[in-house]
């Protein structure tokens, strides 16, 4: 064993310290999370990969600029954590869109040629539009009576089955919110009806989506009301005000449920730089539906998530889509290439690897040793390894759990409730005149991750205070001490044993204080459950520990005192 002099003991302890942080910090350099994913592997993912603006030049090459447009706004937003995505292949992308919209002015509103939209293109109204040297939404050039009926007249003659069953939407007398198509005001419903027939036509939505489409117009029809077929010309509407027919045609094929649908139109009413990364993301990733996925999952953080995705590259976002956890913002130190290599192939492996050099760390800077040493021929060598140190093992445990939960994001606020959007609250759930239809609906109980932290932490504290006593307790039995000694230390150590209790009261009071001057969260359920483990704990130790022991002391102690009596008794 290493010499045991005060000054051996002491650089033993600076050694294990400066290891521990050696390795906590090297712990801190690996980039591999539980539920997030850190920037440095978007960067690292994105590498090589292109960008926007490499993207939007590929799509005038196309002939489309609508999609380039799209693309070139998604550049022009700011992104964070150190990435501009301000560049000059931007400037470049839009000193050739500008130079694009003087070659083909005639597709500049329309976002891109199609052979389905002669009959728009051929109008009057539509063609004097066509002179301008700027993207329009698609829903302006069926204002007038003349384009819509000459749209009608070409789609009338279409071999789909789901276009003719749109157009004979129009006939429904029964909405919601439009007026119906048939009647005067009701231009709105017919303009709709007829640009969903075109992107029905062109086969411009997705498969799933589309059948999702032609059963809410069949259901429609055989109602005689439009029902759930509503919402989605509502959001239609709203993505038809907003977007050229590239653009529309571009976005919708990529979308797969009417929910992701809905998501989509909620954000082009809002408008501004959210609904603008979103579009970009969906260009760059070739599917809309991953994007409104991740979007739903997160909605808190995922519009600057996916700035910060779109700054790094192709790449980098399809990462973030693949892993569909938000972006991990906590500081971090600097990542080796290597590090940052194997996260992206092993993220398994690199959150192992992170856990057991902080755990590793931590069990060396609590005092505990991973070699036995042993002196050999005035030499001190290595001996194998050290028996496991429970204080240091048991301090260990407790650091990287609070590292793990410190350095994910698990802490963020709710997500506030999206603006612009109208709902209704009818407290009642039947017809009071027939209380068959009314329903119980049970209470739900909901617990947030800030306060499963919070119990976890004040579990942890009593299972170390618990730990300690039982070492107490073990220590005390372990010395060569009369009985009765041993009893008089365990009684003075009686306000160690009842320490469960003072640190339970303690963090109570804390958590409360903290709350009442707004520092935390209001929540009593955390804060009430630091008392209730203080009890747990000091029950635990003083019935199944303090007092079987003390019985087996007194017993032992009054058997001592009582054998000498018996051998002094006269045979």
């Amino acid at each position: 064993m290493p010499p045991s002099s005060p000054s051996s003991l002491r650089r033993w302890f600076w050694a294990g310290l400066g290891c521990g942080l050696v390795l906590m910090g090297g712990a801190w350099m690996v980039p591999g999370h539980l539920a997030s994913v850190a920037p440095a592997l978007l960067l690292r993912a994105g590498n090589g990969t292109p960008g926007l603006a490499e993207l939007g030049q590929t799509r005038l090459e196309d002939g489309l600029p609508g999609p380039a447009a799209l693309l070139l706004a998604g550049v022009r937003l700011d992104g964070d954590a150190g990435v501009s995505m301000k560049s000059d292949e931007g400037r470049a992308l839009a000193k050739a869109l500008g130079e694009f919209a003087k070659r083909e002015p005639g597709l500049m509103p329309w976002g891109g040629p199609d052979p389905f939209l002669e009959p728009l293109r051929r109008q009057t109204a539509a063609g004097r539009e066509s002179g301008l040297e700027a993207s329009r939404p698609i829903l302006d050039f069926l204002v007038t009576a003349k384009a819509r009926e000459a749209l009608r007249g070409f789609l009338e003659n279409s071999r789909l089955a789901a276009v003719r069953e749109t157009l004979a939407l129009r006939v429904v007398s029964s909405t919601g919110v439009f007026v119906p198509a048939n009647r005067p005001g009701g231009q709105t419903l017919e303009a709709l009806f007829l640009l969903s027939a075109l992107l029905q036509q062109g086969e411009h939505l997705h498969p799933a989506f589309a059948r999702e489409w032609r059963e809410a117009a069949r259901t429609a029809a055989q109602q005689g009301k439009l029902g759930g077929l509503e919402p989605m010309l509502l959001d239609l509407l709203a993505l038809g005000r907003r977007l050229d027919w590239r653009q529309l045609t571009e976005i919708a094929g990529g979308v797969e449920s009417h929910e992701s649908w809905s998501v989509l139109a909620r954000m082009a009413r809002g408008g501004g730089d959210e609904f603008t990364g979103v579009l970009a993301a969906i260009l760059m990733e070739g599917s809309g539906e991953r994007v409104l996925r991740y979007h739903i999952a997160h909605p808190a953080t995922a519009d600057a998530d996916l700035r910060l995705a779109l700054g790094a590259g192709q790449g980098g976002l399809h990462l973030l889509l693949e892993r569909g956890v938000p972006v991990n913002r906590q500081p971090a130190a600097p990542v080796p290439g290597v590090l940052a290599g194997l996260a992206l192939l092993y993220p398994g492996a690199a959150l192992w690897l992170k856990l057991a050099l902080f755990a590793a760390g931590a069990y060396l800077a609590g005092g505990g040793r991973l070699l036995r040493f042993a002196r050999v021929k005035g030499r001190t060598r290595s001996a194998g390894a050290a028996p496991l140190n429970g204080r240091a093992a048991l301090v260990a445990l407790a650091a990287t759990v609070l590292f793990l939960a410190a350095t994910e994001p698990f802490n963020r606020p709710p997500a506030p409730p999206p603006a612009g959007v109208l709902r209704l609250s009818v407290p009642v759930l039947g017809s009071v005149w027939e209380p068959d239809s009314l329903t119980h609906v049970p209470p739900t109980l909901s617990i947030n991750m800030n306060t499963l932290l919070s119990i976890g932490f004040f579990a942890l504290l009593q299972i170390c205070m618990y730990w300690i006593c039982l070492t107490k307790i073990r220590e005390v039995a372990a010395s060569d001490l009369p009985s009765l000694v041993k009893l008089r230390l365990m009684e003075n150590e009686e306000n160690l044993f009842d320490g469960g209790l003072y640190i339970g009261i303690g963090g109570t009071a804390t958590a409360l204080v903290l709350q009442v001057l707004g520092v935390i969260e209001p929540n009593l359920l955390a804060a009430y459950s630091s008392n209730l483990f203080g009890i747990t704990c000091v029950a635990l130790v003083k019935i199944r520990l303090v007092r079987p022991y003390k019985t087996k002391l007194i017993l032992d102690a009054q058997h001592a005192i009582s054998a000498p009596s018996v051998q002094s008794q006269p045979c």
